[in-house]
């Protein structure tokens, strides 16, 4: 437009094109279900968490190749650091009480920590994890107690309670819920219960073919778990089941295996599911392995699919990062030996990924 133009027009409609010309431009928000690669890697993500500010953090996944590496902060798209730093790493050599063993479920809670789960495959302990995440530094380190991970446990999923001062695991062998104190590391185990367990008609079939595992079908029990926004309640739910679950969290805290067994409630129904996010607004969003991406169980107990990707080839776990991105460890951990059953048949690059939701996401970090 030309000055003399300009200095034509009325002043209040001058007014108005100065003020919509220096106004913030908004960035548009993705469509709900787009998908966008985070990060493309040579070795498998276990499970990964974001902060609010975009940092990015996985486990290596055990049953992965040994690369000497257990916990990394993916650091550009194609590349990564050994996390907080290589002294907590293991590996055949190094194995020790101060280095991480076979780490998995990793958390975030609301004062800074980073919590992640320790299987102790090799070493025989299983233990739990939390570093600061600003400095690094460890603050927490907790071994559970044989009666709490007897022999064979495979602890992997978690949730934190910061405000309480608890943390909540899932052992899928044999299945139980695990309630740990943190100030003390006092524990209670709960199993036995029909929900905990692997629901026969809940068929793997990755890849359109079913899935083995140690040379049988795969069944696996209780494994993806979430608190509600205020801590009162644990969802949970078996990897190959198809129903999800509720519980007080009072009850796993007080040890009252009778009250806990009489609390457990029906959510809705659920995909073969190795992880799941429960966003602020109690929207549930779960891995669904046979399919490839993410089924939604809204407020309102709907499971629809919010997204079908051919590069979700094992999306393992899921957890909300900034806003409404929903991060997602992808993995083919279908194709890893103790699966097949002879070599490792998974192709790299092996993913970070993540989804808009269009929810209010989780600000509870």
């Amino acid at each position: 437009m030309s000055h003399l133009l300009i200095k034509r027009l009325p002043g209040a409609l001058l007014s108005m094109l100065i003020s919509m010309a220096t106004m913030p431009v908004l960035a548009a928000q993705p469509a709900v279900g787009t998908v966008e690669v985070v990060a493309e890697l040579p070795i498998r993500p276990g499970n990964v968490t974001a902060t609010r500010d975009g940092r990015v953090f996985s486990t290596v996944h055990p049953f992965d190749k040994p690369s000497g590496i257990q916990l990394m902060e993916v650091i550009s798209p194609d590349n990564y650091r050994p996390w907080p730093h290589a002294d907590y790493q293991s590996n055949t050599e190094n194995r020790s009480d101060e280095r991480m063993d076979s780490p998995l479920g990793i958390a975030q809670d609301t004062k800074g920590r980073l919590w992640v789960t320790d299987m102790g495959l090799n070493l025989g302990k299983t233990r739990l994890w939390a570093f600061d995440i600003a400095s690094g530094d460890l603050v927490h380190k907790i071994e559970l107690p044989a009666d709490i991970a007897p022999k064979g446990s495979v602890v992997q999923d978690l949730a934190v309670d910061a405000e309480r001062g608890w943390v909540y695991l899932a052992d899928i062998a044999p299945p139980a819920l695990i309630a740990v104190e943190i100030s003390t590391g006092k524990a209670h185990r709960f199993s036995g219960h029909t929900a905990l367990q692997a629901d026969p008609k809940a068929v793997m079939h990755i890849d359109g073919t079913p899935t083995q595992f140690g040379g049988k079908p795969a069944s696996v029990g209780v494994n993806p778990l979430t608190l509600s926004k205020d801590g009162q309640t644990l969802y949970f739910g078996a990897m190959t089941g198809l129903t999800w679950y509720s519980v007080p969290t009072r009850h796993l805290r007080s040890g009252d295996d009778k009250a806990i067994s009489a609390a457990i409630r029906i959510v809705g129904k659920k995909p073969v599911s190795d992880g799941v996010a429960t966003d602020d607004a109690g929207n549930h969003f779960f891995t669904n392995l046979n399919d490839g991406g993410i089924d939604w169980l809204d407020r309102k107990g709907k499971l629809r699919p919010l997204v079908r990707d051919a590069r979700m080839s094992w999306p393992d776990n899921a957890q909300f990062g900034p806003q409404s991105w929903l991060y997602i460890a992808v993995n083919q951990l279908h194709r890893t030996s103790i699966f097949t059953g002879d070599d490792d048949i998974g192709k790299p690059p092996y993913r970070v990924m993540r989804v808009w939701t269009g929810t209010v996401g989780n600000q509870r970090k």
